[in-house]
């Protein structure tokens, strides 16, 4: 992680203490798996799942002889992720060996890259309540992943599934730019979506296939950096503002009360929303980094690079600055559509040729709104773009009226069809006839005679009146029509 501070202190991300306010300062290690067929040294498949130790080759179980050979695809999924973050990529980098002992890491080491990464400094941006903020990229670099250490199936032993051994990583290295776990949680999720924009990782962390290790350090506002403690594996976006906020709390109470912070690795029991200590902090040299013998340094031209550049597709950023001025919608919208790119494809088909605005709230509002409640994603919404733009045509020349809508859209979700045939049907046209409408009103007013007069005084009484009119009619009357007739007989200007 820099040790190079880019940001001013911001007053209003302290945290307080008995003893005054304090700055968190938090970097992240974001590991996200690449997508791609095979692993990043060998052939064997790098999918999710399998029977134990299925998809293993002998590179992965470090048999005696056995030499990697890099994947070329790997290489063009990590250089489209630098691009897509704006970053400086080096067209010549180096594999090293990382030395430890673990039991679900075969080789003794693991290949990564050290002081030589395929990719540079880049930036993320975030928009925060408070406005936007530009968290800078260290490096990102690839690396093999190691295999899992099964525990509980078997009361006195623990096995190995070296699955996931050899399964190429990006570790995607943030400056310690993040002042909030709020921040943290911004950083995370943009991150996640430019990674699914670009195809370069699915990024799915209930699968492991994207994990962080938090760094959280506290010190006096805008003063040097404090010991940092680094929690690792963390797995979701909401356990990662949890663990910042036990930390840096934890952090503080030591140091308030005299202590001093030790440089260590911790976990997150996502239970007891709270750290423990796993180990002391490894440094560099503890790792002993050396250029792996068996591999060349990677190397490529630009050429290469642009060729990869020119493929790039919109990415949220941009897609966000043309949602708002191209359709007029308002950065809130904007930003909640750009979030997955699928849900992008799914608004501009529905805002095609129509009124965009009316499109964006019945996608974000209605359709979001009921897949999140069913647990859904976008891929599997029961109402295709067209169907709700079919019934969106239906709003816009007044065969329905937006009441009538919401009746149409629980058909569509539950039964499917084609809008205009439901509406058809089913009779659900709303009554546009002014004679058949003036007929209701006058009615209600004959009947009402009290309640008509105390409207003229208090024109919030009309809503009354329209209700009442709605009833009559099945809630098919035009509501524009109900309340243009409405002030026009009981004479409010």
């Amino acid at each position: 992680m820099s040790l190079i501070d880019t940001r001013t202190p911001d007053p209003k991300k302290f945290i307080p203490g008995a003893t005054g306010d304090w700055e968190v300062v938090i970097g992240l290690e974001v590991h996200a798996q690449v997508l791609s067929n095979s692993k990043l040294f060998s052939g064997a498949a790098a999918a999710f799942g399998g029977e134990q130790n299925d998809h293993v080759s002998l590179v992965d179980a470090a048999m005696p002889g056995m030499l990697p050979v890099i994947n070329e695809e790997c290489v063009r999924q990590a250089v489209r992720t630098g691009l897509g973050l704006k970053a400086q990529i080096n067209n010549r980098s180096v594999f090293a060996r990382k030395n430890y002992f673990y039991p679900d890491l075969p080789q003794g080491y693991q290949i990564s890259q050290f002081d030589q990464p395929i990719v540079g400094e880049g930036i993320i941006h975030l928009d925060m309540p408070d406005g936007p903020v530009e968290i800078g990229v260290e490096r990102l670099h690839l690396e093999q992943d190691a295999g899992k250490s099964l525990h509980d199936q078997h009361p006195s032993m623990s096995y190995v599934d070296l699955n996931r051994s050899g399964v190429a990583l990006m570790e995607i290295v943030s400056k310690p730019d993040l002042r909030s776990s709020d921040e943290a949680k911004a950083y995370i999720a943009k991150l996640r979506s430019i990674l699914r924009y670009l195809g370069t990782s699915d990024a799915d962390m209930e699968k492991g296939n994207l994990r962080a290790d938090v760094n959280v350090s506290v010190r006096s506002p805008g003063g040097e950096f404090g010991t940092r403690c680094e929690i690792k594996n963390v797995n979701s976006i909401r356990f990662a503002g949890q663990a910042i906020e036990y930390e840096a709390r934890r952090q503080i109470a030591i140091l308030e009360d005299g202590g001093k912070i030790d440089q260590e690795t911790r976990l997150f029991d996502s239970v007891k929303c709270e750290t423990r200590s796993m180990r002391s902090k490894e440094e560099a040299h503890d790792y002993r980094y050396f250029p792996d013998p068996d591999l060349l340094p990677l190397e490529f031209d630009q050429a290469y690079v642009d060729a990869l550049a020119v493929d790039l597709p919109e990415l949220p950023d941009e897609k966000k600055a043309r949602f708002i001025n191209d359709y007029g919608l308002t950065p809130y919208d904007a930003d909640i559509l750009v979030v997955e790119r699928q849900s992008c494809d799914y608004f501009e088909d529905v805002a095609k040729g129509r009124d965009a605005k009316i499109a964006a709230n019945w996608v974000i509002n209605e359709l979001f709104g009921r897949l999140n409640k069913e647990g859904k994603s976008i891929d599997a919404s029961p109402i295709s773009s067209g169907q709700l733009g079919g019934m969106i045509d239906l709003i816009s020349n007044d065969t329905i009226s937006g009441k009538i809508a919401k009746d149409v859209f629980e058909i569509l979700w539950t039964e499917g069809g084609d809008p205009a045939e439901i509406v058809e049907c089913r009779g659900m046209k709303q009554v546009t006839d002014l004679g058949a409408i003036e007929a209701e009103i006058d009615a209600i007013i004959a009947a009402n005679p009290d309640k008509a007069e105390q409207a003229k005084e208090k024109p919030g009484l009309l809503g009354w009146f329209v209700g009442q009119v709605m009833k009559a009619t099945g809630g098919k009357a035009n509501p524009k029509a109900v309340n243009d007739l409405l002030r026009q007989k009981i004479g409010i200007e």
